[in-house]
């Protein structure tokens, strides 16, 4: 049994975001898996002020959730990333989220490619809704996470589910209308 910690970057409270996340649980959870839900709606997170304080094994500075997560993504298997797609790439609370890590870096005497520290490596996986469905929709998103998640902080990625073509952002949630939901469920039973 793994424990899965999924961050849901903004969305609808009942949005295709939110309906494909509470898919993945279902699957991962049918699989034996505990999970927790993290709405960045309800928990504010903000984005980091580049400021050093934190350096190393100091707090973040600033007053909002994040510092009460810190335990959750220490103890957490795995972290699933769950965004809507905005203006080509993750949500900005799901990117404030991640600068955050800053904080929960530890020095690294050897670091590789010039980076100065390290992270607590944790596995990760991507979740993402989108009206529009062109090959190139989730790109610049899938950039983003390849090379700020897996590559530079070092997570290793258990896999994405991009979800294009949820209906026009004007109108209700269509995710029911496709496949996605059956495949979150999937990918969630799978996970491991």
């Amino acid at each position: 049994m793994k424990q899965i910690l999924v961050i849901q970057g903004g969305g609808r409270p009942k949005g295709n975001t939110a309906q494909l996340v509470v898919s993945f649980v279902k699957g991962a959870e049918d699989a034996g898996h505990s999970v927790e839900i993290i709405s960045l709606n309800k928990t504010e997170v903000k984005g980091c002020l580049g400021c050093n304080a934190c350096r190393y094994g100091k707090p973040c500075i600033q007053k909002d959730g994040f510092n009460d997560l810190v335990p959750k993504i220490k103890s957490a298997n795995c972290i699933v990333f769950a965004s809507p797609l905005l203006f080509w790439t993750i949500s900005s609370k799901l990117k404030a989220f991640i600068e955050r890590f800053y904080c929960i870096a530890e020095e690294d005497p050897n670091p590789p490619l010039g980076r100065y520290e390290k992270y607590p490596i944790r596995d990760s996986a991507l979740l993402m809704t989108s009206a529009d469905n062109y090959f190139w929709t989730f790109e610049q998103a899938v950039s983003y996470y390849q090379f700020a998640v897996v590559n530079y902080i070092g997570f290793h990625d258990r896999g994405m589910l991009l979800a294009g073509g949820c209906g026009d952002t004007n109108g209700k949630p269509q995710i029911d209308k496709t496949g996605h939901l059956e495949r979150a469920y999937e990918f969630g039973k799978h996970i491991y």
